[in-house]
């Protein structure tokens, strides 16, 4: 058995508990519904993977792990046939999941495909159970991602002063739990601020539950209270993740992003993005921002909280201009959002690998 890079992490960031494939079943950690219930989602094909990922059973790169985990699951669907047509039959598997959203198509399909370029050599090679196989991979993909994010935390964690004040946005997944292991390696107490993140309240629920878990201070806030707590209760840092970091030094992240580091650059609070440059992005002109059912933003939770009639409006994400933001923290150090090109150059990041 491998070292695991999820070790001493927060329940929810144990591989197990983000997806996994083990015997024609792929269990999802069933985001929508966690912390106040635990339960999982089960697909018995890829196409109910996929249909999970358009669901938002699970968020953040919980979505990467779980595409994965389906390309296992569609390497038991086939594992009857010959090698060609097993082949044949992922290619159209990682198609359709890796374009289960239309923001993270990219991203998916770089997942997809480490998998399939597994798949080629352990099918010419003669390696045995092949779902098993793309799983292990995925988890060896993932112990480097750790690792790399574990990197990003370091350099992170450098700019929180002792005693320090951090506000984040939406879940950034990786980045929260290797950060606060990080502060809690070097004994740095911090305490942290959590908007919400309507309409599915991943900061509320997920970020804020990885820091209690872990044992940090932590506070939720409405969405609309960011300005105010900043100024009140003087936080030091605006930090967040990025579903996708373009090379013109825009950032595309959960809606509201844009909002909070405005009003942190208005206070002159810093405000860092924890990723990798993305290449597939050249510009912001390339982001698809995902418009979701605009029916999501009248309820809570399930309960309706606007009156039969009233319209609704969701878009996923939002752009972040590089004047925002004061440093790209990457795995390789901190980079100004003006000079992106310079850590592609250097990095040593593989063409299936991502990391946020």
């Amino acid at each position: 058995m491998m070292d695991r890079a999820d070790k001493d992490l927060a329940f929810m960031l144990q591989y197990e508990n983000v997806a996994w494939y083990e015997r024609g079943e792929v269990r999802i950690l069933d985001r929508r519904v966690y912390p106040r219930r635990v339960e999982f989602v089960t697909c018995r094909t890829h196409g109910e993977v996929a249909q999970a990922l358009r669901d938002m059973v699970t968020q953040s790169t919980g979505p990467f792990t779980a595409a994965a985990m389906g390309m296992a699951l569609a390497a038991y669907e086939c594992r009857g046939k010959t090698a060609s047509e097993q082949m044949t039959y992922l290619k159209q598997a990682a198609d359709t999941i890796s374009h289960a959203r239309p923001t993270t198509v990219g991203r998916m399909q770089r997942i997809t495909g480490g998998c399939l370029a597994y798949a080629e050599k352990a099918l010419a090679e003669g390696i045995g159970d092949l779902a098993e196989g793309i799983r292990d991979y995925t988890v060896a993909t993932n112990n480097r991602r750790y690792n790399k994010v574990g990197k990003m935390a370091e350099y992170l964690v450098d700019l929180f002063p002792d005693n320090g004040t951090v506000m984040t946005q939406c879940f950034a997944e990786t980045i929260v739990g290797m950060m606060l292991r990080e502060c809690r390696r070097r004994g740095k107490s911090i305490r942290l601020f959590c908007p919400e993140t309507r309409p599915f309240f991943q900061g509320a629920r997920l970020t804020a539950t990885v820091c209690r878990d872990m044992g940090f201070d932590v506070t939720v806030i409405t969405d609309n209270m960011p300005a105010y707590v900043m100024q009140r209760e003087k936080v030091d840092v605006f930090t967040c993740a990025a579903d996708a970091i373009c090379c013109d030094g825009y950032v595309a992240n959960k809606v509201g992003t844009l909002q909070i580091a405005i009003a942190a650059k208005y206070m002159g609070i810093p405000a860092f993005i924890t990723g990798i440059p993305d290449s597939g992005h050249p510009t912001h002109d390339s982001v698809h921002i995902e418009l979701r059912n605009p029916a999501e933003t009248l309820e809570a939770m399930g309960v309706k909280t606007a009156a039969d009639g009233v319209k609704g409006y969701y878009p996923a994400f939002d752009l972040t201009p590089p004047s925002l933001i004061s440093g790209i923290v990457t795995d390789l150090g901190i980079y100004s959002p003006y000079d992106l090109k310079r850590y592609l150059a250097v990095s040593d990041l593989g063409p299936y690998e991502m990391v946020i």
